[in-house]
């Protein structure tokens, strides 16, 4: 046993002999929706680490960074001896629900030396990599059964189009176009931008008027009305935060500017907060809104003094069961920026991968940022908890004509049986982007879907299969 850097201790669970590091293969699982996931050669001795401070908070996991040098999976790992297509051994959380240890590989003098931080247990071994992480979810969906798959989408989501400045008019001109072009969207979800605030949920931005008036609009057309919120989060400039500064978790800080401002944590463990927070979402509910993508989810298991003496996955877990609870089993909530392995059975859909965006390449070249690059390799990677976990969420299509490499991002969304959303301002849709948009439209499907991780993490692609253990 050894202790890291930041006092955790890690025991030596196993060593794997590897006979070529040219070949052998390291699959790394990230903590949330946005962490980098993929198979990276061991010879390669390190795997992606955030470029900023700030990110090991927002896009890896909250006080766990991985060493300088290895690789560090978060509750899932696994090691493939003669690459992907060859004999693997996998190491998962034991029960996730409860914990999620930080699994290590360091490649050394040809062997491979795998340690933890927590319980695990070995799955398999398999015969190939895709065998693994089919196995892997076999054992997630015994220690916490996921939620019934149900077809979701296709839909159409405000943020890329309009980004904060989400209006009236623009879901009025949307929903127009939509009848217009007999496009197959059936659910209209309205992003961040319709609140008065981070934490102010239920009071308008002004810039839509009346939410549960609009959500009847959508209703009364014949489709599901979505909306987005961050329900962990806290801003310093809300009016929650200035009416109950108690109900926030005081030493725990999911961002020290986003939005403009300090963000902090809402303890969902304070008997007025979750009263407070199950309001929220009953709220919405009775307005007609039973979509509802719930973002920023790392926030809810950090580290930090609550009210009640939990540890941090328990009363993550417990505020989502405030908002399930509050929005009813046959309302849909699709999870982002979410701790992925602790969210199983309480979200019905999830992120899989961190924002997509019009240009390929992320800014710093840190691929847990917002880039086409980022969300191909991470959907990728992720491609196997497709209906075993949730439905996953690849995230929007973008073809507008400044969309980089439209068509890679048409046969991405394409190749998945998740969820299919439009992200576009339609109105700007060249002919092209048109058909390209409704080419993609599709009501989600059962999967799961099989991963050929080959050509590396950033080139792997997704084949519909039903050879995928179930």
């Amino acid at each position: 046993m050894h202790e890291s850097g930041t006092g955790r201790r890690f025991a030596e669970i196993a060593v794997v002999p590897v006979a070529d590091a040219q070949r052998a293969t390291v699959y790394e699982h990230g903590w949330q929706s946005w962490s980098p996931a993929g198979a990276y050669p061991a010879s390669t001795h390190r795997s992606p680490r955030p470029r900023r401070a700030i990110w090991q908070t927002m896009a890896f996991r909250p006080g766990h960074p991985a060493p300088d040098d290895g690789f560090q999976g978060e509750g899932l790992l696994a090691v493939s001896t003669d690459g992907p297509a060859g004999p693997t051994r996998t190491w998962v959380a034991s029960d996730p629900t409860r914990s999620v240890a930080s699994i290590r590989a360091t490649v050394r003098d040809g062997r491979v030396s795998v340690s933890a931080d927590g319980p695990v247990v070995e799955v398999g071994p398999s015969s190939t990599l895709d065998d693994a992480l089919g196995m892997a979810a076999l054992h997630l969906a015994a220690a916490t059964p996921p939620r019934p798959e149900r077809p979701m989408g296709p839909g159409w989501c405000s943020w890329y189009g309009s980004w904060h400045e989400v209006t009236d008019a623009v879901v009025e001109e949307s929903v127009a176009i939509i009848d217009r072009e007999d496009l197959d969207i059936r659910l209209i979800q309205i992003d961040d931008g319709h609140q008065a605030g981070i934490g102010d949920w239920l009071s308008p931005s002004g810039r839509i008027r009346d939410m549960a008036a609009l959500a009847r609009r959508i209703r009364d057309g014949g489709r599901e009305a979505g909306v987005w919120t961050a329900p962990f989060l806290v801003g310093a400039d809300s009016e929650l935060a200035r009416r109950h500064p108690d109900w926030l978790i005081p030493d725990a800080v999911a961002a020290e500017r986003h939005w403009g401002q300090r963000v902090g944590v809402l303890d969902t463990t304070h008997p007025d907060a979750a009263d407070h927070l199950a309001t929220v979402f009953r709220t919405l509910r009775s307005w007609g809104y039973t979509f509802h993508k719930i973002d920023f989810l790392y926030g809810g298991a950090m580290a930090g003094t609550r009210r009640d003496d939990v540890g941090p996955i328990a009363a993550y877990r417990a505020g989502l069961q405030i908002i399930r609870d509050a929005v009813g089993e046959d309302a849909t909530i699709l999870g982002c920026g979410a701790p992925l392995l602790p969210s199983i059975g309480l979200v019905d859909a999830m992120r899989i991968s961190p924002d997509t965006d019009h240009r390929r390449e992320p800014p710093d070249g840190d691929i847990s940022q917002p880039s086409l690059r980022g969300a191909l390799a991470a959907g990728r990677a992720r491609a196997w908890m497709h209906g075993r976990l949730w439905v996953n969420d690849p995230d929007c299509l973008l073809v507008t004509p400044r969309a980089e490499d439209r068509d890679v991002r048409v046969a991405h969304l394409g190749a998945y049986g998740g969820l299919a959303l439009s992200g576009d301002r339609l109105a700007e849709l060249d002919s092209a982007g048109l058909a390209m948009t409704r080419q993609v439209l599709r009501p989600s499907t059962p999967g799961p879907v099989r991963w050929d991780a080959t050509a590396g993490p950033d080139g792997g692609t997704i084949h519909g299969s039903s050879e995928v253990p179930t």
